[in-house]
């Protein structure tokens, strides 16, 4: 079964270790084979991984596009490493994205890397709406 990717002008999307931009109008592909694919959207750079979540989303990015090597096993676990450290309650997370990552389900390990940068997300506007309250004020929000 074909992989149906629908384009908006000038979007671009990775196919293994291209990148493809569309035209100026909107376009339908239909993709078969193993390549990885990876839309504009799901792309992060060395730039926008500004946080521990998406520095192990990048890294896991790599993994999917092939661009692995040790160097980047290494990095990952060092990144996932810490973060645990740091926020244990990551850890359901990081061992579903370790799972998939063991099993070759890369792009899974890659969706599931998002859920993690939602969570860390979550996390941080609660510790800055809990640094917002007044001292003795208990209410959350």
């Amino acid at each position: 079964m074909a992989l149906k990717v629908e384009l908006k002008p000038g979007e671009r999307f990775i196919l293994g270790t291209s990148v493809i931009t569309n035209d100026n109008q909107r376009t339908r592909l239909y993709i078969q084979g193993d390549a990885p694919v990876l839309r504009e959207k799901d792309i992060l750079t060395a730039e926008t991984a500004d946080t521990p979540a998406k520095r192990i989303y990048l890294a896991v990015q790599l993994l999917y596009l092939g661009l692995e090597g040790e160097e980047t096993r290494e990095l990952y676990f060092k990144l996932v490493n810490e973060l645990v450290a740091a926020v244990p309650s990551t850890l359901p997370y990081v061992d579903r994205i370790n799972n998939l990552i063991l099993t070759n389900a890369l792009y899974k390990a890659l969706r599931e890397a998002k859920v993690l940068i939602q969570y860390e997300t979550e996390l941080l506007e609660h510790a800055q709406r809990s640094a917002g309250l007044r001292p003795g004020d208990t209410t959350d929000g």
